[in-house]
């Protein structure tokens, strides 16, 4: 299975999402593809923010070899499912699709979990550290979800 995670600029939330799900799936003993990418392009290149990489790195995970890219169209394609963090990264990723049967593959990464609070990933760019950390247990909330299904 080939996953896609989605967010504005692929240095916060996304690259997190991509570090848990493949260490989760790792753990599992899972073969799943990952990539991430943001709908902007303003980071394009950069590592994960510092702040992103010490709350993996908190947890045990490294993203530190992650690096930003932007959303392409042709993802849709490419991938088997895309997750998106927000409402706007959703929209944004099925504004350019050229195929409509393909935008089912894109949904919200929150809506994978059963019982949530929020449904859109807060972007913890602008906050502190505990945001980051706050996103790491929403999006690890969400990829075991994912890998329960997955494993049904």
């Amino acid at each position: 299975m080939r996953i896609l995670l989605v967010c504005l600029g692929n240095i916060c939330r996304s690259p997190m999402a991509e570090g848990i799900l493949r260490e989760r799936a790792r753990q599992r003993g899972l073969v799943v593809i990952t990539d991430s990418a943001g709908t902007s392009d303003h980071h394009v290149g950069e590592a994960p923010d510092p702040r992103a990489q010490a709350a993996m790195e908190r947890q045990g995970m490294q993203i530190g070899d992650l690096r930003a890219r932007q959303y392409h169209p042709d993802d849709l394609r490419t991938f088997d499912l895309i997750l998106a963090m927000d409402a706007n990264n959703l929209r944004d990723i099925l504004h350019v699709n050229t195929d409509p049967s393909l935008a089912p593959k894109a949904k919200l990464m929150m809506d994978l979990v059963p019982i949530r609070t929020e449904r859109d990933v807060p972007d913890p760019y602008f906050g502190g550290d505990d945001g980051f950390d706050h996103v790491f247990r929403m999006l690890d909330s969400a990829v075991n979800s994912l890998l329960d299904d997955i494993q049904r």
